[in-house]
């Protein structure tokens, strides 16, 4: 059986550096279940504070490349208290250089990267899926590459923000059972639109384990075994009625579930070319 461990890269520029350490290290040990967590352009104590919501739910080691010192003492110190290992990924080679050249880094975020078009596109890709995250600003959701619909609790953020690091603006909306999506959603054109979707009792393993976190009881409706299951099977039969294609995302790392959704967008686009 294969080890499972969470990963969280967090970073206050595109990730791709610490995409690149995390998997060269990973490389290194066999037997590994790696579940990648991407959190890029982290410039603020607030934004911080919601990263460290998710790092508790799923505890894992933390990679980071942090420029600025009061965003990168937060995340220690938080970190620290939930007593999990937080490790710069360049501090070594950073130091190194220092003493060579007999001087201090600059502490400017995303300093490493080349400001081409293709960067560009990526950050614009972050800052449109951050501004459009859990069903926010609906009315922009034709200017999505992808949108990601699912029940609560079925990794629709951290996909997002990773097809968003591979430069596909991405919107997600959350399925509550006690309201409607909104009727624009039935109403889109651009975005390429896929369900997530995973086993009633993952997701209540799932919805435990974050109301623990949170300190809240687990007694509640959000955890109810019938009603979770009642909850998966609306949203499937949503997908059917509109034909949109689903991903199990049951243990399924982030990344290949953003390969699957980028692998279905380029069939489709290949059918309607066809």
């Amino acid at each position: 059986m294969a080890t499972r461990i969470h990963i969280h890269l967090v970073s206050d520029s595109t990730g791709e550096t610490l995409e690149s350490v995390a998997r060269a290290s990973l490389a290194r040990f066999e037997g590994v279940d790696a579940v990648k967590h991407f959190w890029p352009l982290v410039r603020s104590k607030g934004h911080l504070d919601r990263v460290i919501d998710d790092i508790a739910e799923n505890p894992g080691l933390v990679l980071f490349t942090l420029a600025t010192g009061e965003v990168r003492d937060h995340l220690e110190a938080r970190c620290g208290a939930l007593g999990l290992p937080a490790v710069s990924a360049i501090d070594s080679v950073v130091t190194g250089l220092g003493l060579m050249l007999g001087k201090s880094a600059t502490a400017k975020p995303g300093r490493q990267h080349r400001l081409d078009d293709a960067y560009f596109a990526r950050v614009e890709a972050i800052n449109y899926t951050m501004a459009h995250d859990d069903g926010q600003a609906s009315e922009n959701w034709n200017e999505a590459d992808i949108l990601l619909v699912g029940v609560s609790r079925t990794s629709k953020t951290p996909t997002s923000i990773y097809l968003a690091n591979k430069g596909y603006k991405t919107a997600n909306l959350p399925l509550v059972p006690t309201r409607e999506p909104p009727p624009r959603l039935f109403e889109l054109t651009r975005p390429f639109i896929v369900g997530l979707t995973t086993t009633p009792q993952r997701l209540v393993e799932v919805r435990r384990n974050r109301l623990l976190s949170l300190a809240q009881t687990p007694d509640t409706t959000y955890v109810d075994n019938e009603r979770v299951k009642a909850e998966v099977l609306k949203a499937r039969r949503m997908f059917a009625d509109q034909g949109w294609p689903v991903i199990d995302v049951t243990r399924k790392a982030i990344e290949e579930t953003a390969a699957a959704v980028i692998n279905l967008m380029h069939e489709a686009e290949g059918e309607s070319h066809s």
